[in-house]
């Protein structure tokens, strides 16, 4: 159901069929970029890249690619350019198949 979230997911809502919406919460200047489990309603990063210039929003990006396995083009910053609260658009990807990649972050934590 879009817009839906799940209990055990409530910062990762189905926008579509193949299409995800995921709320982070980024933390710039970290000393590595890792998932560092929750904050709030959102799933936490920390970025190695400063918040200067977009970096941070470049690293945020690049690195939910890889770990989701997307092309780069399929993930887009929708909301919170300049805040530490941001919300991401993965197209390609099912809610069940980003909860599944998602969820050995969350439960590691």
């Amino acid at each position: 159901m879009p817009g839906a979230a799940t209990g055990m997911f409530p910062w990762l809502q189905a926008a579509g069929t193949q299409a995800v919406r995921l709320r982070v919460h980024a933390v710039p200047r970290a000393s590595r970029t890792a998932f560092a489990g929750l904050h709030g309603e959102a799933l936490k990063v920390k970025l190695a890249a400063p918040p200067a210039d977009g970096a941070a929003n470049t690293e945020l990006l690049a690195f939910l690619a890889r770990t989701l396995e997307l092309p780069r083009s399929q993930v887009v910053l929708v909301a919170g350019a300049s805040s530490r609260e941001k919300t991401v658009m993965l197209s390609g990807v099912s809610l069940a198949a980003a909860q599944a990649l998602l969820a050995p972050v969350v439960t590691a934590r």
